[in-house]
């Protein structure tokens, strides 16, 4: 073939880049941090966890706090340390992740599952009594998507003994309605550090205790029952002399290496709390004026809102795409929504735990869809989310 009939390879075409869910926002402060820690040589559980233990009971409000390898470990310790158990009933919201009815099960007790309100996404005093009988020994309540209880108003309608805790995986940097910061309340209170979490150190939770007692019993139960870990038997080798658990435990401990990120996290905080608030804004406002009925969570630019998920109900019914075929073609587009949450009660394994009616939940299901949000969210990335959001749901 000739120089003459030479065709030059068309160009490859110009693929966007996906846009991930929830990418934590980190950087070299982060990096500087972990690299300190493993100059050091110690990175297990040490000064730099007591320190962001610190650091934490100062932001939220509550002294008496303690690192944990989950949220889903706060919960189970919340129970287990009332005696939660067999012949017991924990009310939960059925639109939930797995973790608190997991915990419930573990322990032996039957989780009750309650339905949410439509706006907020969250149980109401009103929801939680629905489902209250005389076995009923606690209530989880879920700061759903960063949007808070009404913790007062629940607290308030519990007979006495019911033990209330706090599912706070998505409501670091949140507020009560009263302005008091999430965790203050005085109610074990289990937060997530999880990779897509506000604040982020890729695996962990924090359990919020509302006594020194139940704090200490705690940290024995996160490291199989004993009274002193590693780090206090380094600083003070007498420790390790004659020790044995107090009481059967787990292994639930926390590391300096997710401490130290946490700790730039948390310095950092109101910066990517702010920048969340503007995101919200700007989906509200372009997909708002779109003309799609499309639902958003209350509160979602409110100061009190954590802002860890960004959920919109999409319209339901004739002429509109189903809420799984949006959600299909968008991913197969780069663009990382996700779905919080198929309710619990519609799935196999816990199909026993339904004992009423969840009409709200039931209608949610269909429809919420929650879209990316993440501090390094870039205001090109929402635009293209919003307009391929809008190109999905448009009616047809």
């Amino acid at each position: 073939m000739g120089i003459s009939e030479f065709k030059p390879l068309s160009p490859p075409a110009v693929v966007d880049a996906p846009i991930a869910f929830g990418r934590p926002s980190l950087g070299a402060a982060e990096i500087e941090a972990v690299a300190k820690v493993l100059a050091s040589g110690w990175i297990g559980m040490g000064e730099q966890t007591l320190a962001f233990e610190r650091d934490l009971g100062a932001r939220i409000g509550c002294p008496h706090t303690v690192l944990l390898n989950s949220c889903t470990s706060a919960l189970f310790l919340s129970l287990h340390m009332h005696a939660i158990g067999a012949g017991d009933e924990v009310v939960l919201p059925s639109l939930n992740w797995f973790s608190a009815a997991n915990a419930s099960l573990w322990l032996g007790a039957r989780p009750a599952f309650c339905d949410v309100d439509e706006e907020t996404l969250c149980v109401t005093p009103e929801t939680v009594a629905a489902a209250l009988t005389p076995r009923t020994r606690a209530v989880v309540v879920v700061h759903m998507g960063g949007h808070p209880v009404d913790i007062e108003g629940i607290a308030a309608i519990l007979p006495p003994g019911v033990l209330l805790i706090e599912d706070a995986a998505h409501a670091m940097g949140g507020a009560y309605l009263d302005g008091r910061p999430v965790g203050s309340a005085g109610n074990p209170t289990c937060y997530s550090f999880y990779a897509n979490k506000n604040l982020s150190t890729g695996e962990g939770g924090l359990l919020a205790a509302p006594t020194a007692e139940m704090a200490d019993r705690a940290r024995r139960l996160r490291l199989h029952g004993l009274g002193a870990d590693s780090w206090k038997r380094y600083i003070d080798p007498r420790a390790s002399i004659g020790l044995t658990p107090s009481e059967v435990g787990f292994k639930m401990n926390y590391t300096d290496l997710q401490a130290a990120i946490g700790r730039v996290q948390l310095s950092r905080l109101d910066a990517m709390q702010a920048r969340r608030r503007e995101i919200c804004a700007r989906y509200r406002q372009r997909l708002g004026g779109a003309g799609l009925a499309l639902g958003f969570q209350a509160m979602i630019e409110d100061p009190r809102h954590a802002r860890h998920l960004l959920v919109v109900r999409l319209p339901v019914g004739e002429g509109h795409a189903r809420r799984d075929d949006v959600f299909l073609g968008l991913k197969k587009q780069g663009i990382g929504v996700a779905i919080h949450y198929t309710p619990l009660h519609h799935m196999a394994v816990y199909r026993d735990y339904a004992a009423r009616p969840l009409p709200v939940t039931d209608r949610l299901s269909d429809s919420i869809l929650s879209l990316p949000l993440s501090a390094c969210l870039s205001d090109e990335d929402v635009e293209r989310v919003c307009e391929r959001l809008i190109d999905a749901v448009a009616p047809s």
